[in-house]
């Protein structure tokens, strides 16, 4: 009964005149959860019957809701998707390649969408005809995308591993090859060969060209294939063709990598091996520190920055390697700061690094150039108050004077945050006050509502009931306000010995002012209150029942309608 009247209820919603999107998400995510519960409960109970009459006339109606919905809004690709992401939850392989035409149909515009179509078809429904139809289709509407060449060039290899294995199996069975139609060319990657090459002629940059090159190396028969990449637009052209590419360096730096192990022999010591690490990565440094000098860029050095950090991070037996690389890498970020081209973002790693390794010192010196350079970033005071506070600093309290004077008020509550809460451990309860109080007029009235939040739970921690309850009083003379807020103090007369409800009242009227027309709960919580408290009024619930339904908007009523019958029943 309670099924039939609940969906009853939705399909009511939907027969609107005037339709809504929610309507239809609401109904179908019931029915799906319906969905579920059934599944659960036929694993518990071991009963498999009557799955056609049951399931199967749910998965229909879900089907036929995101058919209507989709219809309807047709722009709303996100409803599209949960179409596609139910079919395959249900396996609804006939009903998810309608689905995709539809989409693909509606939204060509969108790179994504077809790539996913032909990855169904490849890797689910097992077919590289139908995936390969999807990519030329999408080249169409796309002819300069590298995503879908990318992934294009990706799925011809797969095909062509796919049927290099069954071609060794049947070999390795002695069936006879003649009725299967096996081609050399295939076999060989040229189907992905004739992709690049169509693609090289309409792509410009160096991204792309590595992007493939190395889709290539995760298969073990493209020896030709890479070759031609690097010849094309590899090592032999990349220092001329895009030499002022950061990408192009950072590849033949980390080619050297790959160079030397190739070439190396079996070693017998553990010292053999890490010199021979070392030389290689030298190697890879001395292309970086050629790139930084021809193309000294933000980019450039950003990949050099990332190759030491990578190579530092890795897990090593020896002491000595670690320590060359640390210093390396320290050289490197000192380097870069000295020529103005670190980016913001690496001053953080680089701090972290002198931290982790006990460069006090350093820190504090990195810390201040930082801000120096960064003098508007909130993130670079942030940063450079933590380590201040860190290192138990005597120039924190400076430091922050000088943050929030460089930096406008707006996107400053990170920086008052640090300040009071560090303020809490270090100064006296009234200079915390005073921070607390000049936080709420330096802050965007936006951001002032946690610091009012954080205010009103210090003054509890440190000043005792009759303290928080003056600061409540003086707080609300300023909007905005929060839910937690009102939610804070009520919870903090609820917790005293002698809990009044007269205070209750006027906190929760308080706060009904301003969320009174957006929250139906905070007027349940109100009844609840006035029902359960020793000085509570019940004859008073009707009153607020009556204001509540006045007050809310839209489908609020009746949310505050269902569950304030489930509280007159006993079951909320």
């Amino acid at each position: 009964r309670a099924v039939l009247r609940k969906a009853s209820a939705l399909e009511y919603k939907i027969q609107r005149r005037a339709l809504r999107k929610e309507d239809f998400i609401n109904y179908i995510q019931y029915e799906i959860n319906l969905l579920e519960l059934i599944k659960k409960r036929r694993a518990r109970i071991g009963y498999s019957f009557k799955k056609d009459e049951i399931e199967n006339s749910i998965l229909h109606r879900v089907h036929s809701l995101f058919n209507r919905a989709t219809g309807k809004w047709k722009e709303d690709v996100q409803l599209w998707l949960s179409h596609v992401a139910f079919c395959k939850q249900w396996n609804a392989k006939h009903q998810l390649s309608k689905v995709f035409s539809s989409m693909l149909a509606i939204h060509p515009n969108k790179p994504a969408l077809w790539i996913m179509a032909a990855k169904w078809e490849m890797e689910t429904q097992l077919s590289s005809e139908s995936a390969r139809h999807l990519f030329l289709r999408a080249l169409r509407f796309h002819p300069e995308c590298p995503k879908l060449y990318q992934e294009y060039f990706r799925m011809e290899l797969m095909h062509a591993e796919k049927q290099r294995k069954e071609k060794k199996e049947f070999e390795q069975a002695k069936i006879d090859l003649g009725e299967f139609n096996y081609s050399e060319e295939i076999l060989n990657g040229e189907m992905a060969r004739i992709i690049y090459r169509d693609a090289a002629q309409k792509i410009k940059g160096v991204e792309f060209h590595l992007a493939v090159l190395s889709i290539a190396k995760l298969f073990d028969f493209t020896q030709d294939l890479q070759k031609e990449i690097l010849e094309r637009h590899g090592v032999f052209s990349l220092q001329t063709k895009y030499a002022d590419d950061p990408l192009t360096w950072d590849y033949m730096a980390r080619r050297e990598l790959e160079l030397g192990s190739l070439q190396s022999t079996e070693h017998t010591t553990k010292q053999m091996k890490v010199s021979e690490m070392t030389q290689r990565e030298e190697r890879c440094c001395a292309v970086f520190e050629e790139a930084v000098r021809a193309v000294p860029t933000e980019d450039t050095w950003k990949c050099y920055i990332t190759f030491c950090l990578e190579r530092y991070n890795r897990k090593t037996n020896s002491e000595e390697l670690k320590q060359k690389r640390l210093e390396r890498t320290l050289s490197v970020f000192g380097k870069a700061h000295e020529s103005g081209l670190l980016p913001e973002a690496l001053y953080k790693q680089w701090l972290q690094l002198l931290l982790e390794t006990d460069l006090f010192e350093k820190a504090t010196e990195v810390a201040e150039a930082a801000t120096k350079r960064f003098s508007l970033s909130v993130e670079m005071w942030q940063m450079r108050l933590q380590v201040l506070i860190q290192l138990k600093s005597d120039d924190v309290t400076q430091c922050f004077e000088e943050a929030v004077k460089h930096v406008k008020s707006k996107g400053t509550l990170p920086l008052w945050t640090l300040w009071v809460e560090w303020s809490e451990g270090t100064n006296s309860k009234e200079d915390t006050e005073a921070l607390y109080q000049r936080s709420l007029q330096a802050t965007t009235p936006a951001e002032s509502v946690t610091m009012k939040e954080k205010y009103l739970d210090w003054t509890y921690r440190n000043g005792g009931y009759k303290k928080v309850k003056r600061v409540f009083t003086s707080l609300c003379e300023n909007r905005p306000f929060s839910l937690d807020f009102f939610g804070k103090m009520i919870q903090i007369e609820k917790d005293q010995e002698s809990c009044k409800m007269l205070h209750l009242r006027e906190y929760y009227e308080r706060a009904l002012r301003e969320f009174g027309s957006t929250n139906s709960d905070l007027w349940l919580n109100y009844i609840k209150e006035e029902l359960s408290h020793p000085q509570g009024k019940p004859e008073n619930c009707g009153s607020i029942h009556w204001r509540a339904m006045k007050m809310l908007q839209g489908d609020l009523v009746e949310d505050f309608v269902s569950k304030y019958t489930l509280l007159q029943t006993g079951h909320l």
